[in-house]
């Protein structure tokens, strides 16, 4: 898992680099700014063949400087390019300074303050702009000027010719926290932050990058990072004592990969637990997941009314009557059954009532619960909370978190005044640490956190978009999926981090069109891919 920094975790490592003496602040810019123009002639190769008009808008701090070494770099290479300035050059930090003063020597620096309409019309016209106003040291909002810059915010991804500038930011688009994604604003207005179409994290990824507030991404826009590219600029390599994020990526098959020799019961036998008459789809999309990842055993508990059912819409997965807790306590009794997944589909008060049992200590089985499960329990969460064990995952949506933990969601959902601000991985830590296990906080960037402080997203964002799960059952099978590895032993933390990763990964295999059923059935071609090394990231 790759790590992601913190703003103060990511300043840290630079004051130690140049404390140490093995890089100055304007060898850092200098590197900075050419992995930046760099980035951008890989993005857009067409910009390297035939220079263009640039636009460089440059903050009042070290990101700025960091916009006087690209705007130079470009016109080195033969672009026509504007640097605009915002705050006063004498106030710059000395790296920037002198960085600023190398500029103004070779071209031209407009002051950005000032709303002059020749202003705006200067950076609409530009083939490229470049954002070097804040990146990740923002703490308060951002608070203007709105009148040439606010069209950053408003604009659409890029989408070819008419569509605008190409808008490039250096680390992170201005006015979003670094450490939460969120757009920095008072109570009443509309933050203003640029949206871009390439983002160059500088060294490695911070929070900001990974994780999405979502009234950031209106009519799908997407992350207002666009894609996002990690630049090298000579910083030591070494692990962050402490990482604030670890990102969920491409896992190793060997953990996978069925072992030789191995009989169904080496790798786990699973049991999810179903709702009554009718109700039993969600329950078998969950089953049916739960096997395809690999399960040696699933079986499908449901109530005698929805037995028949069930029996004609399975096959492989094996059936059991399941009709209350003493049910429910006799098929545990088998300790060859080694997860549980209760909640798609089960009903509230069937939920309410096999819960327990299914939690009954000191079995600390490896237990999944999802949907009802949750819901049975949102007037009561402290009832769940005394029930639950290490080894279990809550899997939630925001809905159903804000239900379980109202007070986390609503700190969540208030403002960000200023930063840095509350996160969504604040808010699953939070949320595992009083519930005692796993939670897993689905969405774009789906959120893994253990009660030990350890968190991991899984961001499904930019070029690992995966649209196509917002389909009813995605879901269901997703907690089959962390069921299923759970079942053949892997720990709950893991299981959760990697089945989130695996269930974006078939949507994204799949495409258009694809609906819950496709998921578990998409698994295969996924793992072939792993096996072959050519899955992304």
């Amino acid at each position: 898992m790759a790590e992601i920094l913190t703003a103060e975790q990511m300043r840290a490592i630079e004051r130690e680099a140049i404390d140490s003496g093995r890089a100055s602040g304007r060898e850092l810019m200098e590197r900075a700014g050419a992995a930046v123009v760099d980035a951008i002639m890989r993005q857009w190769p067409e910009f390297d063949a035939a220079p263009g008009q640039a636009a460089v808008l440059c903050g009042p701090g070290n990101n700025g400087g960091d916009g006087f070494v690209i705007a130079r770099l470009l016109a080195d290479r033969g672009w026509r390019t504007v640097a605009f300035l915002l705050g006063d050059p004498q106030r710059l930090p000395a790296d920037a300074r002198a960085n600023f003063e190398r500029w103004r020597a070779l071209g031209d620096t407009v002051e950005a303050r000032h709303h002059d309409a020749g202003v705006e019309e200067t950076i609409r016209g530009a083939d490229l702009v470049v954002d070097a106003l804040f990146g990740t040291g923002l703490r308060r909002p951002f608070q203007g000027p709105v009148g040439n810059f606010g069209f950053l915010r408003d604009r659409a991804p890029w989408s070819g010719p008419g569509g605008g500038p190409r808008v490039v930011a250096v680390d992170l688009p201005s006015g979003l926290c670094a450490d939460s994604g969120r757009a920095l604003g008072a109570p009443q207005g509309r933050a203003l932050h640029v949206r871009a179409d390439l983002t160059v994290a500088l060294h490695r990824l911070k929070c900001a990058h990974v994780l999405l507030d979502p009234s950031l991404a209106p009519d799908g826009a997407g992350h207002p990072c666009g894609k996002v590219v990690v630049a090298q600029i000579g910083l030591d390599a070494a692990a962050v004592a402490a990482p604030a994020l670890k990102l969920v990526g491409r896992p190793d098959f060997a953990p996978l990969r069925k072992r030789a020799a191995a009989h169904k019961y080496d790798h786990g036998h699973a049991l999810v637990l179903s709702g009554g008459a009718g109700s039993t789809g969600a329950a078998r999309l969950a089953a049916r997941g739960a096997l395809r990842i690999g399960a040696g055993l699933v079986t499908l508990g449901v109530p005698g009314s929805a037995q028949q059912e069930a029996a004609c819409q399975i096959t492989a997965v094996m059936l059991r009557r399941v009709d209350g807790a003493d049910d429910l306590a006799q098929a545990l009794a088998d300790r060859r059954v080694s997860a549980v997944c209760l909640g798609p589909g089960l009903g509230i008060a069937r939920a309410a009532e096999l819960a327990p049992a299914a939690l009954a200590r000191p079995d600390s089985r490896r237990t999944v619960l999802d949907a009802d499960a949750l819901g049975a329990f949102a007037d009561a969460p402290q009832a769940l909370f005394g029930m639950l064990h290490g080894n279990c995952a809550l899997t939630p949506h925001m809905g159903e978190f804000a239900r379980l933990f109202p007070d986390i969601a609503e700190r969540l959902a208030a403002p960000a005044a200023e930063g840095p601000a509350f996160s969504r991985a604040d808010a699953a830590r939070q949320a595992a640490a009083r519930a005692g296990c796993v939670v897993l906080l689905k969405g774009p960037d789906t959120v893994i956190a253990a009660p030990d402080g350890r968190c991991a997203v899984c961001a499904a964002l930019g070029e690992n978009a995966a649209p196509w799960l917002a389909t009813a059952g995605a879901g269901d099978v997703l907690a089959g999926f962390v069921a299923g590895l759970a079942a053949r032993g892997w720990n709950i933390f893991e299981a959760a981090g990697t089945a989130a990763w695996l269930h974006a990964q078939c949507a994204r295999r799949f495409g258009p069109g694809l609906v819950a059923e496709d998921i578990p059935e998409t698994l295969p071609a996924v793992f072939a891919d792993l096996d072959r090394g050519e899955s992304g990231r």
